[in-house]
């Protein structure tokens, strides 16, 4: 996904209804990419070297893999996807020529681009493109999925009409499948049928192909020659030659590497510094600086419903009661992202002004953990957060906050791949996590839907069971958005989360690095996408000779 502006946020919201300091102000006042007016035009040729927050120990053999942003970065590079969502938040081909449903929306045909080839010069063709599909929803031997098998479950068949189509059939009305596979990567043929190394065995269509990979150090990608999209100078994206992508998860360590020439383009999703260090590197004109909180991830403190205490209902609304979100977002993010309410951001579709998310109540919150150990029961738990200092940081909050109500947690550090792992197997008591990055909110079905695999907290909600189906056959816009408003207000109701803070993302560069986003998508597909909190594409980004 790509932007071009930064969001205009809404600064009250912002600091939990507080004064604005003014550096708030004026990190979110930049439109767009900072130094790119005075840039010129682009050249060719040249090294990116991009700091990333995690390492992707899995690999990409995509159907299996578990990518965060920092696996998404280099999957913009090496791969492309059929579909891209654009600046008004609607899907539009990419890989993809076009994208038509019948009357009732049971079948999608696809249409697809001539001319592409992938890194080991075999062809997009129909065949490959449904074989993709047939490997995410586990019909494909030998990939086996472990989430994405759940994810299209409501695909039936997927046939080849012809060269160049594709005809998806799905077992029930489906409005919004195209962006279920928005921004999914397409693989080669051979990469798709590896069974010793698929991980590691990357071959897409992308602007970008693989040229080395040391784990834990550094993935290297070069120039495809052949990219298929091409850039105002009439020749092939990308500009650059190479590019570099280095784990980096101590979040101080990629600022000094930004800031040393380590690195010349790094990612962070850490509100203070993007507010306090990256801000004043930009005001001082030592990087170039784009930040957004467009349809953004929300962070949030993810209760496991299946086991105690969180089986309970009194204990998860005695945790949200008992946690001060604007304590928090003051003393761990200086007060810059928004606080949150609900999981859906302000501006997407099924975000409400009120949803009735309980208000800080300690007196209330530490009622009903003492009922609760009247019961003989013990409200302890463990918390499973990142090894990020700023996460960190925010778990002793939270960990402060509750020993105030009667509740002592255990804060439980581990690396991020092994925090998603814990997710997915439901061991876990409670986590900090972050997700369902908008602006669709159907691709939140399976987070949230009874019995699927992904439904990382146990939700068991009727209610919310019925709103997703209900969501994903309506094809009226006004009765979506209050199905999905309904979603947000279940939410509140039965509290199965606690809401923190919805997540700014910033791209930081050096101040000869420039074109984070492309001018147009291809095709008259409109203006690039605002959010970052899936990443971005690549191949526009060029480096200034003096």
């Amino acid at each position: 996904m790509v932007g071009v502006l930064l969001v205009l946020a809404v600064l009250a919201a912002a600091c939990g209804g507080k004064e604005s300091t003014g550096k708030e102000e004026s990190v979110r006042a930049v439109k767009g990419e900072s130094g790119l007016a005075d840039a010129g035009n682009p050249v060719r040729g040249g090294r990116l070297v991009y700091g990333l927050e995690a390492e992707t120990t899995g690999g990409w053999c995509l159907p299996e893999s578990q990518l965060a942003i920092s696996g998404a970065m280099v999957r913009w590079a090496v791969y492309d996807p059929l579909f891209i969502t654009n600046s008004a938040g609607k899907v539009v081909p990419y890989l993809a020529k076009s994208m038509t449903p019948n009357e009732d929306f049971t079948t999608w045909t696809i249409g697809l681009r001539d001319g592409v080839t992938f890194h080991d010069d075999t062809k997009l063709d129909a065949t490959v493109v449904k074989n993709n599909i047939d490997a995410f929803r586990g019909t494909f031997p030998p990939r086996k999925p472990a989430l994405w098998k759940f994810v299209l479950q409501s695909v039936k068949s997927v046939e080849v009409k012809d060269e160049r189509t594709v005809e998806v059939n799905l077992k029930s009305p489906w409005v919004a499948f195209p962006q279920t596979l928005n921004g999914v990567g397409i693989m080669g043929q051979a990469q798709l049928e590896d069974t010793e190394s698929c991980e590691r065995n990357l071959i897409g269509t992308g602007p970008f192909e693989l040229s080395s990979w040391r784990p834990g150090v550094e993935l290297v990608a070069q120039r495809n020659p052949h990219y298929w999209q091409i850039a105002p100078d009439g020749e092939p994206y990308p500009y650059v030659d190479a590019i570099a992508f280095r784990p980096i998860p101590e979040a101080q360590q990629r600022l000094n590497a930004i800031d040393s020439g380590e690195i010349n383009v790094m990612m962070t999703s850490t509100p203070a510094d993007v507010s306090g260090t990256l801000l004043d590197m930009r005001n001082q004109g030592r990087i170039n600086l784009l930040v957004s909180e467009d349809h953004a991830e929300v962070n949030y403190v993810l209760f496991n419903s299946r086991k105690p205490p969180f089986d309970d209902e009194r204990m998860r609304r005695a945790v949200a009661m008992g946690l001060d979100r604007d304590e928090i977002n003051d003393v761990v993010n200086h007060s810059f992202p928004t606080v949150a309410d609900q999981p859906f951001p302000p501006g997407d579709m099924g975000y409400v002004d009120d949803p009735g998310f309980p208000q800080f109540d300690p007196a209330a919150a530490r009622e009903l953990v003492d009922q609760y150990v009247r019961e003989g029961k013990d409200p302890s738990f463990d918390l499973s957060v990142t090894t990020e200092p700023t996460v960190l940081a925010r778990a002793e909050v939270i960990q402060n906050q509750l020993k105030d109500i009667g509740v002592a947690i255990k804060i439980r550090s581990v690396e991020q791949a092994t925090l998603i792992s814990d997710a997915i197997g439901g061991g876990f008591e409670a986590m900090t996590f972050r997700g369902f990055p908008g602006p669709e909110p159907d691709t939140k079905y399976n987070y949230w839907y009874q019995a699927s695999p992904v439904n990382f907290g146990g939700i068991v909600d009727p209610v919310i069971n019925k709103a997703l189906d209900d969501g994903r056959r309506e094809s009226d816009p006004a009765r979506r958005a209050q199905i999905y408003e309904g979603i947000s207000k279940q939410f509140a109701a039965k509290v199965w989360n606690v809401w923190l803070n919805y997540t700014p993302w910033a791209v930081a560069e050096s101040r000869d690095v420039h074109g984070i986003h492309p001018v147009e998508l291809p095709d008259d597909g409109g203006k690039p996408f605002t959010g970052l909190s899936a990443g971005h594409p690549v191949h526009a980004m060029w480096i200034a000779t003096d």
